[in-house]
C-alpha cells in the first residue's frame, strides 16, 4: 500500500471516530431521563457483546489471552478504571446540561498528556509546548476561581476531572504491552461484571429502563456501537498517521461538542466561560503550530 493511500486511509478513519465523538452528546441527549449510572452500565455490556463479536470474527481470542496477563492484566486493571471514571463524568455531564464542561475538558486533554509526559516520561517540552501548558493552565484557575466564588455557573470540576483521567489512561495505555483491541477488550471484561450486575439489580428494583419501550431498548443497545467503534476506528487511524496530525485531528470533536451546546442546547455562555475558552483555544494554537512545525522539521531533516 503507496504512502498516499495510506495517509488518506488514516484521515478517513480518524475523521470518522472523531465525528462521532462529537457527535455523542446528541445521542445522550435522547436518554435524558435515564440514570447516567445505568446508562454507563449499558455502555459497558453492550460494548463487551460487541467486542466479543469482532475478536471471534478476527480470531484474536488466543492472542489477548495469552497477552493479559501478570503486570499487563494489572495495568489494565487500572486503565479500566481510569476510562470508567471518564466516561461516568462524561455521561453525567451531558444528562446535566454541562456540555459546555466536556468541550473543554477535551481541549484541554492534550495540553495534559504534553505535561504528564514531561512529568512523568521524562520527556523533554518544547518553550511553544510550555507555553501551551501555561496558557491552558491559567483559563482553568480563571474557571475554577469563578465557579468557587458563584460567578463562574460552571461544574469546574467535570474539565479537570475528564481530562485528567483520560491523560492518565493514555499514560497506561502507552506503557502496557498489548494492542488496542486487545487492551480495550480486557478493560471491557474488567468493568463487565460490576456493570452487569448494576443493570440485574435495577431491573430486580423495577426501576430499570430496559424492556419499556423499543425505542429506549434500541438506544440503549446502541450504546456499545457508540462506545467500541470510535475506538477501534482511533486505533485503525493511529497506525497510519503520523502523530502530530493525529493530535491536530482531536480539535475536531470537542469544537463541535461546543457548538452543540452553544446553538442546540442552549447552554449559556458566562464571562469565566467566554475567557477560560479563549485562554484555551489559544493553548491549543501553539500547541497545534509547534506539533506542525516539529513534524516539519522532521519531514525536512530525514
Amino acid at each position: 500500500m503507496d504512502a498516499s493511500r495510506t495517509q488518506r486511509e488514516g484521515l478517513l478513519l480518524g475523521f470518522g471516530a472523531y465525528l462521532i465523538w462529537g457527535l455523542l452528546p446528541l445521542y445522550l441527549k435522547l436518554l435524558v431521563g435515564v440514570p447516567s449510572a445505568e446508562v454507563l452500565a449499558h455502555r459497558i455490556v453492550w460494548s463487551m457483546l460487541l467486542l466479543g463479536i469482532v475478536v471471534v470474527v478476527l480470531r484474536r481470542a488466543s492472542a489477548i489471552r495469552a497477552a493479559a496477563t501478570g503486570r499487563t492484566l494489572m495495568l489494565l486493571g487500572l486503565s479500566a478504571t481510569l476510562i470508567a471514571v471518564n466516561w461516568t463524568v462524561y455521561i453525567w455531564a451531558i444528562l446535566n446540561g454541562h456540555v459546555l464542561e466536556t468541550s473543554l475538558g477535551y481541549f484541554i486533554n492534550p495540553l495534559v498528556n504534553v505535561a504528564i509526559g514531561m512529568a512523568v516520561l521524562g520527556e523533554r517540552m518544547r518553550p511553544l509546548q510550555i507555553a501551551a501548558v501555561g496558557v491552558a493552565l491559567v483559563g482553568v484557575l480563571v474557571l475554577t476561581g469563578a465557579s468557587l466564588l458563584g460567578g463562574g455557573g460552571s461544574a469546574w470540576w467535570v474539565p479537570v476531572t475528564l481530562a485528567l483521567a483520560f491523560g492518565f489512561y493514555g499514560l497506561v495505555r502507552k506503557v502496557v504491552a498489548i494492542d488496542a483491541l486487545g487492551g480495550l477488550t480486557v478493560e471491557t471484561l474488567i468493568l463487565a461484571p460490576p456493570a452487569l450486575a448494576w443493570l440485574v439489580y435495577v431491573e430486580a428494583a423495577g426501576t430499570g429502563a430496559f424492556g419499556r419501550e423499543l425505542r429506549l431498548d434500541s438506544l440503549l443497545v446502541f450504546a456499545g456501537v457508540a462506545t467500541a467503534v470510535p475506538l477501534l476506528l482511533f486505533a485503525a487511524a493511529a497506525r497510519r498517521l503520523r502523530y502530530a496530525t493525529l493530535g491536530l485531528l482531536q480539535y475536531f470533536a470537542p469544537t463541535l461538542v461546543f457548538f452543540e451546546a452553544v446553538l442546540l442546547f442552549g447552554e449559556p455562555l458566562r464571562t469565566a466561560q467566554v475567557v477560560t475558552f479563549v485562554l484555551i483555544w489559544t493553548g491549543c494554537a501553539l500547541y497545534a503550530f509547534d506539533s506542525y512545525r516539529a513534524a516539519r522539521g522532521d519531514k525536512e531533516t530525514a
